[in-house]
């Protein structure tokens, strides 16, 4: 176990790689395309850590911008983990932030949101498309219906999250920037328009 990379870091910022499993399999992801490096970094995991492993993977919270959910897999996959651990980031004065799909409400069938904002300061999520036909195409949903619950999410979160950024990605065939950020705008929500290839 602990040769695994569950934290690593880029810039000023603790990223915590707590799963390898997703709702999506994006085209477009280094773990798709069979690569397992962010950096320089192997984020393979043979087994998913524990909280106590994960804890142990943090030097100190407080020290980072932002001690970031993200790695190869979707956190939100293992939210009763996540919240343990986001939780011990604040008691230590750390600030949280989850890269995710948006998908927590529709996997877990409930809104998690308000379990969030008892410990998460930020959220970025993944909107990648304009519409459903070409989300559908680049990220292959597991789930029916993902598109239009991720709109939701993002509708949603920011009654609870004071920091919320939905990200698309430029360069992306179909991909309409100008119609993703009208559309994180109508949800006022921040948005960020990611190059692909560049990861972190």
């Amino acid at each position: 176990m602990s040769n695994q990379q569950i934290s690593y870091i880029i810039g000023d910022r603790l990223y915590l790689n707590i799963t390898d499993r997703c709702t999506l399999e994006c085209a477009f992801c280094p773990k798709t395309q069979g690569v397992h490096k962010v950096h320089d970094y192997d984020l393979t995991l043979k087994q998913r850590p524990t909280v106590e492993q994960i804890i142990a993977a943090i030097d100190d919270p407080a020290k980072y911008a932002e001690v970031v959910f993200c790695g190869f897999g979707e956190p939100t996959l293992r939210f009763k983990v996540l919240l343990e651990v986001a939780r011990y980031i604040k008691a230590n004065g750390g600030n949280v932030k989850i890269n995710t799909d948006g998908l927590a409400n529709l996997v877990n069938k409930r809104n998690v949101l308000p379990e969030m904002a008892e410990c998460v300061d930020a959220l970025s999520i993944s909107l990648n498309a304009q519409n459903a036909e070409v989300y559908d195409r680049h990220c292959v949903p597991a789930l029916a219906g993902s598109y239009e619950k991720m709109l939701e999410f993002l509708a949603k979160a920011p009654k609870y999250i004071k920091d919320v950024t939905a990200t698309a990605i430029d360069g992306l065939e179909g991909v309409d920037i100008a119609a993703c950020e009208a559309l994180t705008e109508e949800r006022n929500v921040k948005f960020r328009c990611r190059q692909l290839g560049k990861v972190g």
